[in-house]
């Protein structure tokens, strides 16, 4: 064989054996990328201080660190709502209250909460200033404002009302949104009160529009105004895809509960400097007041992801006060803290 040949078959083989560990290395990638699951989680809310949890996961780098692709986005004004994504398939979970899972098995569709964030609903009734409203009881004659009818601050509301003896022919509720369309409705006159969170608490005071008459959201508001622990922000899903995406689930709340233990064991400041800029600094608020709020509301996020001793119960008596249930609710179908479970001791906590 000559020099030429010789050469000519060692390229050939050389660049055969790079061909094989190229192709190799592009199917271990490929494998590498096909045992990360990519869930996607629409949120009720993303910038909300109440739902902060999510996106705090995903700018911590808790999701990749337990080895989840998690796709997050947010419900938008007039849109679909988050849970009702979920419900009809267009997102995999939902970040949203829990009571969501009660409202849905009353509809005949399972969904079930495998990681509970908070155990109040970190809201506020913020009432026009000069309107003297002090409680519920208040509102007779007068229009409330609530994120939409239907919503889990229309339950709240008609709870209250319930409670002070108030019914749904003495006063109206209005669906005005959140931010600067619930601002409005409160200048303008459309409605008296409106139930909202930060960072529009802090915006309608700063502008001297209203005030906080009723406080629903730290844990002794909760306690005086619902009559115990009320558990809301939430990851739900369906029944069935979650007994079907059991790994995918576990990655999640394994991602989901280190950030609850990191929230536990930082201040609000802390907090602020890992969110996106825009969240903690916008037309609504100064980054300074986003944290001040968050430091005043903080109590509201549960350090573990567990589910509060009797939370459901308390729901299910709001929504039963509500008149929103019309038959039997089996409540151990509304939850499932397993995930949670491994995931606290993954982290070194025995749950």
């Amino acid at each position: 064989m000559d020099r030429g040949s010789l050469v000519m078959r060692l390229t050939s083989g050389a660049t055969l054996l790079a061909l094989v560990a190229g192709m190799a290395a592009c199917s271990g990638s490929s494998a590498a990328s096909a045992s990360v699951p990519t869930v996607k989680l629409m949120v009720g809310g993303i910038d909300k201080q109440i739902y902060l949890p999510y996106q705090l996961a995903q700018d911590l780098g808790f999701y990749k660190k337990y080895g989840v692709n998690v796709e997050l986005s947010t419900e938008q004004n007039g849109g679909v709502g988050a849970e009702d994504a979920m419900v009809s398939g267009q997102v995999d979970m939902a970040g949203a209250w829990y009571v969501h899972t009660i409202d849905f098995q009353l509809k005949g569709k399972a969904t079930v909460d495998v990681v509970q964030l908070s155990g109040a609903p970190g809201e506020r009734i913020m009432c026009a200033k000069g309107s003297n409203v002090q409680s519920p009881a208040d509102w007779a004659g007068k229009a409330v404002g609530v994120t939409d009818l239907g919503s889990g601050t229309d339950d709240l509301t008609l709870y209250l009302a319930a409670r002070y003896h108030l019914t749904t022919q003495q006063f109206t509720r209005v669906g005005v949104g959140a931010g600067q369309t619930l601002i409005a409705g409160l200048q303008n006159g459309k409605i008296v009160c409106g139930m909202t969170t930060q960072p529009t608490v802090n915006a309608i005071e700063k502008m001297g529009v209203g005030y906080s008459a009723i406080d629903l959201a730290t844990t002794a508001g909760t306690q005086q105004w619902l009559g115990g622990t009320w558990p809301t922000a939430s990851v739900i899903a369906r029944t069935d895809w979650v007994n079907s995406h059991r790994d995918a689930v576990q990655r999640v709340v394994d991602a989901l509960v280190a950030t609850m233990h990191w929230i536990n064991t930082h201040t609000a400041a802390d907090i602020a400097n890992n969110l996106p800029a825009d969240f903690v600094s916008n037309s609504l608020s100064t980054k300074d007041e986003y944290i001040s709020a968050l430091a005043q509301d903080k109590g509201q996020f549960l350090p573990d992801g567990m589910m509060p001793a009797n939370g459901p119960d308390t729901v299910l008596a709001v929504e039963k006060l509500a008149g929103k249930v019309n038959g039997p609710v089996d409540l151990s179908k509304t939850y499932d803290m397993s995930f949670v479970q491994a995931a606290n001791k993954l982290e070194g906590f025995t749950k």
